[in-house]
């Protein structure tokens, strides 16, 4: 019977109205049940589900409704939903804004009263009117959320503060309105309207400083994003005339005058400048284009003018591309950030659990005052938890360390492999186009005769390996035509084989020619090979035809990167499909102590096995397709920007550049990313081990102190303004 597959479809939603991690875990929850979702992902600190669903099962419009359920919102409009949030979000500091600074013009007076003039008879009457527009208008939001969650068996940071503020306002007007109701058991009757105010005011605060710093955190995306000019100048009939960037079409050609932005990518046609394309790569130094060379949208032409021809325009550029990963890596979740929603989730309740233990315990206990202790610590303990900061520890640093990963060309993939790379100790380096420039070229070549050479172009020139585009390109200078090779098979690893006529011609390694029976004495194998050089054989049957010696020098900044990457602790291995002699000389030129030479490409996967298990953490660094394998198989996965696209489909994060001192600062980027989600996680939980018992009384039997529920509101709104203010340091490190 034929099974027909289920198309599912992965979209990026932003997501609204969310207060903290809980928020985030109650959306996730939401959404995870809706049948025909398969897999979501909430993202506390950028505001945004990736749902992976079957639109067959579900639609975007309901999946928005359930979310709206429970007091959120999914911005659901494919084409402008980057804008909208970005809208919404300035709407939402605003408003922020408006209410703080509301709300803290009502809250200064009956602070005031309360303690000052608490004892003036209208003092209560007073302080009610004027904390109740605070707590129902101005952080009517708090309580609107908590009614929302409440319905669907939900509880978030708001659930807390609703609860301490409205049980403290609704004992306030009690004792207002009933004094004596105190008065005849011999206790005056304390009101706490000052208490609510302050707190709902504290937590606008810490709301608004928070928004502020998480906006930075995506500063990265806001740079890359405004490369790009408004305007474009078109070459229309032999005339300059100026359009906007989205009518641009591949195919049109376009002038860049000195200072531009490049619009698109596209080819140099006419002229000569030098282009600044560190924003993408990284790279500082000004790149030289001509004729025939590569250009990308966002980099910045420098000197001269020149025409080019587009021919990627709006998200096929590689500054999109770029962009478009990178909001996926910052919106990724880290595996730890996995146990940390756990918590989360598991949070408030127990914070519910443990005030109603510290309102019964001082009840029983608690003496003639007892059930204001009882009150004031339950209180005090709803409003000191927060598991804002436990929500933000992670996913602010994440943002923050792959925006500085795009900032210095390391193109980030997801948050593991960034937490990853912290645990590598281990770095494979594949040689051909990682240490080397991967541009190789014939130096040397000797022949039986020369009338051969028709049959290796014929042989190499349906080869993509870079040693075959090195003999094609030097045989086509010397104007020689390819002879026709209608039976050809490429043997991985070891070279090509062909029939001519009937006859079968190869063309590879030595080793390959040897394990083939073809004999290679009297040829210059061995010298060449000492020379560094890697050694082409042309062989009819077992009679060698030719050898050639083709070079590929290595990269300026290889022996340096392997330099700093061991002085940072990390054990380096170069793997090359080349002979031992030409590994053995590349090695000792870099740096590279251990190397692995002739290895096939599916030896490669198995060699990442091997250090795996003995307990290493490897990351592997490969440019070509015969590297996939291997960078699948690793632990930390690392293309080169020049290499196939199917290494950078394969791989984790991406050396935009191709230079491998991206690679030392990707490790650091890495370890300081670590660092700050592990400092920020110590003092998330340090600061709630501490506060809620402190909150609950646990000081007074040995000093007679109480936390005061202001000051614990204070507390509160700064644990995560400190928390997002820790991982934005991150951005003002050198790496």
């Amino acid at each position: 019977m034929e099974t027909l597959e289920t198309p599912t479809e992965s979209l990026r939603i932003p997501v609204t109205g969310m207060s903290c991690a809980a928020c985030a875990q109650s959306v996730e929850t939401i959404l995870t049940k809706q049948p025909g979702v398969e897999n979501t992902t909430v993202n506390f600190a950028d505001e945004s589900a990736r749902i992976v669903f079957n639109p067959q099962q579900t639609s975007l419009e309901k999946l928005q409704k359930a979310v709206q359920g429970i007091g959120y919102g999914l911005i659901i409009d494919a084409e402008n939903a980057q804008e909208k949030q970005a809208e919404y979000k300035e709407n939402r500091l605003k408003i922020l804004q408006s209410n703080l600074i509301w709300s803290a013009l009502l809250t200064i007076p009956v602070v005031g009263l309360g303690m000052v003039w608490m004892d003036w008879p209208p003092a209560n009457y007073l302080m009610w009117g004027l904390s109740t527009p605070v707590l129902f208008w101005f952080g009517r939001k708090f309580f609107v959320n908590a009614v929302k969650q409440a319905r669907f068996g939900q509880t978030s940071m708001d659930t807390l503060v609703a609860m301490s503020t409205g049980i403290a306002y609704a004992f306030s007007v009690f004792n207002t309105l009933y004094p004596e109701f105190w008065h005849q058991r011999g206790l005056h009757p304390h009101v706490y309207f000052e208490a609510a105010a302050v707190v709902v005011t504290f937590i606008l605060l810490g709301k608004w400083l928070e928004e502020r710093a998480k906006s930075n955190t995506s500063s990265a995306i806001k740079k890359l994003m405004g490369l790009q000019p408004q305007t474009v100048i078109r070459i229309e009939n032999g005339e300059e005339v100026q359009v906007p960037l989205a009518e641009v079409g591949v195919g049109d050609r376009l002038l860049v005058r000195p200072g531009d932005k490049i619009p698109v990518d596209g080819q140099v046609k006419s002229g000569h400048s030098y282009v600044d394309e560190s924003m993408i790569s990284g790279e500082p130094i000004p790149v030289e284009k001509t004729k025939g060379t590569k250009v990308f949208a966002g980099t910045v032409n420098q000197q001269g003018s020149f025409h080019f021809i587009a021919q990627k325009v709006g998200s096929d550029t590689l500054l999109a591309q770029i962009i478009r990963q990178v909001q996926e890596a910052q919106g990724s979740k880290a595996p730890i950030q996995r146990l940390v929603d756990k918590i989360a989730g598991i949070f408030v309740p127990v914070v519910l659990g443990i005030a109603v233990l510290t309102f019964l315990v001082w009840w029983l206990i608690g003496g003639e005052n007892a059930l204001t202790y009882a009150l004031l610590n339950a209180v005090t303990v709803l409003v000191i938890a927060c598991p804002c900061a436990l929500g933000l520890a992670t996913p602010t640093a994440i943002m923050v360390g792959v925006g500085k990963g795009a900032e210095n060309g390391i193109l980030i993939k997801d948050a593991e492999s960034l937490e990853r790379a912290y645990r590598m100790d281990t770095l494979i380096l594949d040689k051909t186009g990682t240490i080397t420039e991967g541009k190789p070229s014939v130096t040397d070549s000797q022949w039986n005769d020369e009338a051969w050479k028709p049959v290796l172009l014929g042989l190499e020139s349906q080869s993509t390996h870079p040693l075959a585009q090195a003999i094609v390109q030097a045989l086509k200078a010397e104007k020689v035509k390819p002879a026709a090779v209608p039976a050809l098979e490429n043997v991985p690893g070891k070279g090509i084989r062909g029939q001519v006529e009937g006859v079968v011609f190869r063309a590879g390694s030595p080793r390959w020619m040897e394990e083939e029976g073809v004999v290679l004495d009297h040829w210059p194998v061995e010298q060449w090979q000492n020379q560094a050089r890697t050694v082409i054989v042309l062989a009819r049957e077992q009679e060698v035809l030719a050898v050639l010696a083709i070079n590929d020098p290595i990269k300026a900044h290889s022996k340096e990167a392997i330099t700093q990457l061991r002085k940072q602790g990390v054990q380096v291995l170069m793997l090359t499909g080349d002979n031992a002699q030409t590994a053995a000389q590349v090695a000792s030129e870099v740096g590279v102590t251990e190397f692995r030479a002739e290895v096939l490409p599916g030896d490669k996967a198995e060699v990442v096995k091997a250090y795996q298990s003995q307990g290493k953490v490897v990351a592997m660094v490969g440019d070509g397709i015969n590297d996939s394998q291997a960078l699948a198989q690793a632990d930390v996965s690392i293309a080169m920007g020049h290499g196939s696209d199917v290494a950078m489909d394969v791989a984790k994060m991406t050396l935009i550049s191709g230079d491998l001192l991206q690679l030392p600062k990707a490790l650091r980027i890495s370890r300081l990313t670590v660092h700050a989600i592990r400092q920020n996680l110590f003092w998330a939980f340090i600061y709630n081990i501490i506060g809620i018992p402190i909150a609950a009384g646990v000081l007074y039997p040995l000093n007679g102190f109480l936390l005061n529920p202001m000051i614990a509101g204070a507390a509160m709104a700064l644990s995560s303004v400190s928390v997002v203010m820790n991982s934005l340091r991150l951005k003002y490190r050198r790496v």
